[in-house]
C-alpha cells in the first residue's frame, strides 16, 4: 500500500500564471484599473466571461480594440489546451484532453442525456479534474494508481466549465445547441485535498454574471473520499452543493485498502462528517459504491451498508467497475448487483445504479489517467 502524506498537498510546479477567472470581484476591478481602464470594464469582462463563454478578448467586441491585445496578455493567459478529444455513446460522451501550461496532463468528460419527458431541456453534465493526478492511492482507480502531479489553479478547474459550456452551446455534444446544466468533481484527483482553489472555484461556477456563471447549487457536485475535516470546512461554507463520499465498503478492515485515507479517518468518521454536512444544508448526499466482483459485493456487506445507512439522509450510487489497465479486479455480475439493490432497498435505503458513460474511450468512472507520452 502506498504510504499517505501527512499533508494533503500537492508537490509544486509552475505556478500558473494569473487568469481573469483567479480573481475575486475586488480583484478584478483591481487588475483591469491597474492596465489603465475604466472600472467599468471588469464587469463587461465578466459578462463575457462568464455569461457568453468567451475566453478571447479579440472576440470581445464591446471591448475597444486598442486594448484586447493587452487585455489577453494580463488577464486571460492560455492556461488549458486541448491535446484530443474522443467520443463514445454516439457521440453522447465526449472525453477531452488538456495540457496545462507547464506540460501536466489531466481530462474532462462532457456527458449529454436526453430529456426523459417531453417539454424538458436534456442534461449536459461536464465531469471536470481539480489535480494533475491524484494522491490517494485507490488501487481500483487508474487517476490514483498513477499518483499526485500537482494541484489545479482555480482558473484551470473553471476553465475546463467554460470550455463545456462554450461546447454544449455550439452542439458539439449530441449534434445540437444545449445549455451546460450539471458540473460534478468526479474527474481527477480528490477536490478537497485542493481544497481552497476548489473553493474558489465553486464561487465562480455559482455566483451570478458577471462574477460567476450563475449555475444552480443543486447542480454542483463535490465528491471526496472523506477527508473529514475539510467536510467540515466545505459545510461552514454554506455553499449548498452535493456532497458525494465515495465509500467503496462499509467495514474499516477493507476499505483500509480500498481507500487508504481510511487508515486516518474511519467509516464512522467520514459518515459523521457526512451526516453534519446534511444537517448544515438539508442536502441529501450521496454514497459512491464501486461494484468489485467478489471484492466488496458480498450480500453481509451490503446488508452492513443498508444498516449503516438507513438511519442517514443517503443516497446510494452504485457504479459498476470500470476497467484500468493492470487491474486484478472486474465489475460485480448483475445478478450480483441486483441483490445488492435489493438489501439496500430492504433496509429502506435509496439505491441507483449508474448509466456507465464513456468505457470504451476511458472516460468512465475511475478511468481518468491522461495519455502516454508516446502518443503526445
Amino acid at each position: 500500500m502506498t504510504a499517505l502524506p501527512l499533508v494533503f498537498d500537492a508537490p509544486r510546479r509552475g505556478r500558473p500564471p494569473t487568469h481573469f477567472a483567479d480573481l475575486d470581484p475586488a480583484a478584478r476591478t483591481a487588475a483591469v484599473v491597474e492596465l489603465g481602464l475604466p472600472a467599468f470594464r471588469a464587469d463587461q469582462l465578466g459578462r463575457q466571461y462568464y455569461a457568453r463563454h468567451q475566453n478571447d478578448p479579440a472576440v470581445m467586441t464591446d471591448l475597444p480594440a486598442s486594448v484586447r491585445d493587452t487585455v489577453a496578455a494580463a488577464l486571460f493567459p492560455a492556461l488549458v489546451t486541448p491535446v484530443r478529444t474522443q467520443e463514445a455513446d454516439g457521440g453522447l460522451t465526449r472525453k477531452t484532453l488538456w495540457r496545462l501550461h507547464d506540460g501536466a496532463l489531466v481530462e474532462s468528460v462532457l456527458m449529454r442525456y436526453p430529456a426523459r419527458e417531453a417539454g424538458t431541456a436534456d442534461r449536459i453534465t461536464v465531469c471536470i479534474s481539480s489535480q494533475a493526478g491524484c494522491g490517494m492511492a485507490c488501487p481500483f482507480c487508474a487517476t490514483g494508481q498513477g499518483g499526485l502531479t500537482r494541484n489545479l489553479s482555480t482558473a484551470e478547474i473553471v476553465e475546463q466549465v467554460v470550455a463545456a459550456a462554450r461546447a454544449a452551446e455550439r452542439g458539439d455534444i449530441g449534434g445540437t445547441p444545449g445549455r451546460l446544466s450539471n458540473v460534478v468533481f468526479m474527474g481527477m484527483g480528490e477536490p478537497l485535498a485542493n481544497y481552497p482553489r476548489v473553493v474558489a472555484a465553486l464561487h465562480r461556477l455559482i455566483d451570478p454574471a458577471p462574477a460567476g456563471l450563475g449555475l444552480s447549487r443543486r447542480s454542483i457536485t463535490v465528491s471526496t473520499v472523506g477527508l473529514v475535516p475539510a467536510i467540515g470546512r466545505l459545510a461552514d461554507e454554506d455553499l449548498g452543493v452535493t456532497l458525494a463520499v465515495s465509500l467503496h465498503a462499509p467495514d474499516d478492515e477493507l476499505r483500509d485498502t480500498l481507500v487508504p485515507v481510511n487508515t486516518r479517518w474511519k467509516v464512522g468518521e467520514v459518515l459523521a462528517a457526512a451526516d453534519a454536512y446534511a444537517a448544515r444544508t438539508g442536502r441529501r448526499y450521496s454514497i459512491e459504491y464501486a461494484m468489485i466482483r467478489d471484492v466488496n459485493d458480498q450480500p453481509e456487506r451490503a446488508d452492513l451498508l443498508g444498516t449503516l445507512l438507513a438511519p442517514r439522509l443517503a443516497h446510494v450510487n452504485l457504479i459498476p467497475l470500470n476497467p484500468t489497465p493492470g487491474s486484478p479486479w472486474d465489475a460485480s455480475p448483475k445478478r450480483v448487483e441486483r441483490e445488492f439493490v435489493r438489501i439496500l432497498e430492504a433496509h429502506g435505503v435509496p439505491v441507483t445504479v449508474r448509466d456507465t458513460r464513456g468505457s470504451d474511450i476511458d472516460g468512465a468512472c475511475g478511468q481518468l489517467a491522461a495519455l502516454p507520452q508516446s502518443v503526445l
